[in-house]
């Protein structure tokens, strides 16, 4: 009988390691993506990291420091990941706040703001 019990044991324990229900799911979102403007440049964000336009960063309301994450223009399809840095106020209309060179990237300098779909790529382990 106790053999029955461990045997049943451990596949129970392994169907929890190998099986697709036990990788946590991959939080995707979507809404309107916005860029900074000059004039941050050089400050610090809500990290303590320096502010660059210049590098591929963004500011979200609940990603921790240091979150990965895909950012999709949703009306060209095009694609940067984006390493969170920077707070957004909790009553923004806003997803996210990205760099120049990131809006750049997703072709939307010109209209200012964009829809998008982000994608929680990885965050670092402090």
């Amino acid at each position: 009988m106790r053999v029955i019990l461990i045997i049943t044991l451990l596949l129970g324990f392994s169907h929890k390691l190998f099986c697709q229900d036990s990788i946590p799911p991959v939080h995707v979102s979507k809404g309107t993506a916005s860029f900074y403007a000059k004039k941050f440049n050089g400050r610090k964000t809500s990290s303590g990291e320096k502010f660059s336009n210049d590098s591929l960063t963004g500011a979200h309301k609940k990603f921790k420091f240091g979150t990965y994450v895909l950012v999709r223009n949703l009306k060209n399809d095009s694609t940067v990941i984006v390493k969170i840095n920077d707070r957004l106020p909790q009553k923004s209309k806003r997803s996210i706040d990205l760099t120049l060179r990131a809006a750049k990237q997703l072709n939307f300098v010109k209209s200012g703001l964009t829809k998008v779909e982000i994608t929680v790529l990885d965050s670092l382990k402090n």
